[in-house]
């Protein structure tokens, strides 16, 4: 650049702004295109600042379920202890939730639908996610009222809630209302809750409304043992939109669901890692040391599928 100028080369700029910039990026460009541009560049990708925002949900549900926790460990690390949201579906380690929980000392949102946790590991961490405002624990079988319960006793600032359960999952819950019940006695400042296709009664949703206050949103589709008459909700709630019970097909549900139990995995549809990538005698104990791996990931990207038959959006049969 010319001499005496008022502009600035980007590599001159401090790690942590570059990192605020490089946080808007999509995941696959910061960890595939940032770091081969110059030697600054790859230092403030490494850093937390590009890190407090994880959301790879979408990405995760279509990865083997190991790679998933890895992939996931990586990137905790990376944040430093600054996680403010994580979003990922499918984990099934349990050392992973305790990981989780070990960096969440800023996290605020956590989606974990699809996963193992379970009520003994929900009972342990609890106490650590006592910063947390919004949870989604949607189709996680492993968890119950119980765990629940230990949720809602330590997270006092949750306001939002989703406990959304598959109806392919609900015919055999022994006690349908006592999650509801946990619910109602835990959380009692929610002004959102999901409890899509729970087999909830009248009598337990009402509880929920009068322990709830600040109730503006519940979802009930296909909670169809629930009565609940418009014009009652109107004069008593008159902040709360509920949606449901009545649905317009049988179940609404992503595309994806009834066809994945999230073990398949497609070569067009997911990022290749290499086996490189991963460190296989690393431990969750210790911070995952991935200075310089990147050079050994090895990513192809979905450019999107011609759907000429307009069926789920996959590839048509060969």
């Amino acid at each position: 650049m010319a001499e005496g100028s008022d502009f600035r080369h980007w590599d001159e700029l401090i790690p942590d702004a570059l990192g605020l910039i490089f946080s808007k990026l999509s995941l696959q460009e910061k960890l595939t295109v940032i770091p081969m541009v110059c030697k600054s560049w790859a230092k403030a990708v490494m850093g937390p600042y590009c890190w407090q925002e994880l959301d790879i949900e979408e990405w995760s549900s279509r990865r083997q379920l190991d790679d998933v926790d890895r992939m996931l460990q990586i990137l905790i690390n990376r944040s430093g202890g600054s996680l403010r949201k994580l979003c990922v579906s499918g984990l099934h380690n349990t050392r992973i939730f305790f990981s989780i929980a070990d960096h969440a000392g800023s996290l605020r949102t956590l989606r974990l639908p699809r996963s193992n946790i379970s009520d003994g590991v929900a009972e342990q961490i609890a106490g650590r996610l006592c910063a947390v405002t919004f949870l989604d624990l949607s189709y996680c079988d492993e968890i119950s009222a119980c765990g629940l319960e230990f949720i809602g006793k330590n997270c006092k600032a949750l306001v939002g809630m989703c406990r959304n359960l598959h109806p392919l999952h609900t015919a055999g819950l022994l006690a349908p209302d006592d999650e509801a019940r946990a619910i109602a006695a835990t959380m009692p400042k929610l002004n959102h809750l999901e409890m899509a296709y729970h087999t909830l009664s009248t009598k337990s949703l009402m509880t929920i409304l009068s322990s709830c206050p600040d109730l503006e949103f519940l979802d009930l589709r296909g909670c169809w043992d629930i009565r609940l008459e418009d014009k009652l909700v109107a004069e008593k709630f008159p902040k709360l939109r509920v949606l449901g019970p009545l649905v317009r097909d049988v179940y609404e549900r992503n595309e994806w669901d009834e066809f994945s139990d999230y073990s398949y995995v497609s070569d067009d549809l997911a990022w290749d890692l290499s086996a490189d990538y991963f460190d296989d005698g690393c431990s969750y104990d210790d911070p995952w040391d991935d200075e310089g791996r990147l050079e050994g990931l090895e990513l192809r990207f979905y450019e999107g599928i011609d759907d000429d038959n307009g069926v789920f959006g996959w590839p048509p049969s060969p």
